[in-house]
């Protein structure tokens, strides 16, 4: 009788778990959910696309900028870009969840001081699996000189892991300011 009420206290602890990993997932995508609501209503011209999971918007993606639509990144394709990457703990971003960037304005106005100005550098990468998942599936598609924000839950980022300063389990957010694409 003793096994089998420890077997049950260990299915419902396993259950319970579960339950509680699945409702911070779900906080999350709420979190999301209204970051993306109030960035196209400060941003009229805010275009939203989903990627399994991953929310991109793009801001001032005015119809001048439909011609470019051809011009989009793909797997295995390159981007250069400027970025600052934030954890999500609540609908919107802030200086404290700052957890990496190379765009000078952004560490400036979070109070960073870094002597190593090379850091400020454009970053260049191939758009491949060695990527976070939800930052590769947000980057695909993006076109020259977009700005856009990437977002998507723990469960596309880096799990039960702890990444440096990002704890796990953690929703993030990447702003992103793209210089230029290349699918050569």
């Amino acid at each position: 009788m003793k096994k089998s009420s420890l077997f049950l206290a260990a299915v419902l602890a396993a259950g319970l778990a579960a339950c509680n990993k699945q409702t911070a997932y779900d906080k999350q995508e709420n979190y999301i959910s209204s970051f993306v609501e109030a960035q196209c209503k400060s941003d009229e011209t805010a275009t939203v696309t989903y990627k399994d999971g991953v929310v991109r918007v793009t801001l001032h993606d005015t119809l001048e900028r439909t011609g470019l639509l051809a011009d989009t990144l793909r797997t295995g394709g390159t981007v250069s870009f400027h970025y600052a990457g934030y954890t999500l703990t609540s609908a919107s971003v802030s200086n404290a969840n700052l957890f990496a960037t190379n765009h000078r304005k952004t560490a400036d106005a979070a109070g960073w001081q870094l002597s190593d100005t090379t850091a400020f550098k454009i970053e260049t990468l191939t758009l491949d699996d060695r990527l976070v998942d939800g930052l590769a599936r947000g980057l695909e598609g993006v076109r020259n000189q977009d700005e856009c924000f990437i977002l998507f839950s723990g469960q596309y980022g880096y799990g039960s892991h702890v990444q440096g300063t990002i704890p796990a389990r953690s929703a993030l957010v990447y702003h992103i300011w793209v210089n230029s694409i290349s699918n050569d």
